[in-house]
C-alpha cells in the first residue's frame, strides 16, 4: 500500500522559471566565471544550494570552501531581491493531482534542496496550505545530510509515522531526486521531465519510471494498487 508521495518543489510541482538556477549562475558567474544555466543546472540541479555551488566549481577542478562560501552569501542577497517581484505558479496539475492522491488516503510530502525560508515562499506565493494541499515540507535547512542522501524522506516517512520505505514513492525533476528516493528505498523513485533536467539525464540515474506530467502518477499508482 502506498501511504505518501513526496514530490520535489522547483521543476516538479512548482515553476518559478529556473529563477534559483539562473540567480545561482549569476552569483558564481560575478566571481570571473562564464557557467551556462545548462552546465549549473547539470552539476547542481536538486542539491541544497551551498553543495551545488561546490559541485558547479567543482565541475572546473575547483575546490575553495572560502570562495563557495562568499558566492553562497551572494546568491542569498541576489535571491531575495529576485523573488520580490517573481510570478510563482505550480506545475500544470499539481493541486488536482495533490487532490486525488488525498481522496486515495495517500499524503503529499513536499521536499527541496532550498532552506525553509525560502520554500515556504515558493509555497505562500502559490496559495498552498499545509493540511489543505500537503501535509509534510521538509526543506535541506531540516536535515543533517542532504541529496543524495535520504534524510529529508526519512524525516517525512518519520512525522506521518510510516515505517516502511516501499509505502512511499518519490517523483523529481533531476537525476539526484531520483537517487534520494533509491537510496531511502523507496517502491518508486520517479523522474519528470518538466524541470531542470533532460530524459536522458534523468535515465542515468535509473528511475523506475520517467513521466512527463504529473498526472502520469496516478496511472502508476492506479496500476500498482490493482
Amino acid at each position: 500500500m502506498i501511504r505518501m508521495v513526496i514530490f520535489d518543489m522547483a521543476g516538479t510541482t512548482v515553476n518559478e522559471n529556473n529563477v534559483v538556477y539562473k540567480t545561482l549562475m549569476r552569483a558564481i558567474n560575478e566571481r570571473q566565471f562564464d557557467f551556462t544555466l545548462e552546465e549549473v543546472l547539470s552539476e547542481g540541479a536538486g542539491m541544497e544550494k551551498l553543495q551545488a555551488i561546490r559541485s558547479i566549481l567543482a565541475s572546473k577542478q575547483i575546490a575553495d570552501e572560502v570562495l563557495a562560501n562568499d558566492i553562497f552569501k551572494t546568491f542569498k542577497k541576489l535571491l531575495k531581491t529576485a523573488y520580490e517581484d517573481l510570478d510563482v505558479t505550480e506545475q500544470n496539475n499539481a493541486t488536482p493531482l495533490f487532490a486525488e492522491l488525498k481522496k486515495k488516503g495517500i499524503s503529499v510530502a513536499l521536499n527541496t534542496g532550498y532552506d525553509r525560508q525560502t520554500a515556504e515562499g515558493l509555497i505562500g506565493k502559490i496559495g498552498w496550505q499545509k493540511a489543505t494541499h500537503y501535509d509534510e515540507l521538509i526543506t535541506a535547512s531540516d536535515v543533517e545530510k542532504n541529496r543524495p542522501n535520504p534524510d529529508m524522506i526519512l524525516l517525512a516517512m518519520k512525522n506521518r509515522a510510516i515505517e516502511h520505505p516501499d509505502q512511499v514513492v518519490k517523483v523529481g525533476d533531476s537525476a539526484i531526486d531520483i537517487e534520494e528516493g533509491q537510496n531511502a528505498g523507496c517502491l518508486f523513485s520517479i523522474g519528470i521531465t518538466t524541470g531542470a533536467q533532460t530524459r536522458e539525464q534523468l535515465l542515468s540515474a535509473a528511475p523506475d519510471f520517467v513521466i512527463d506530467n504529473l498526472m502520469q502518477l496516478l496511472a502508476i499508482i492506479n496500476g500498482f494498487e490493482n
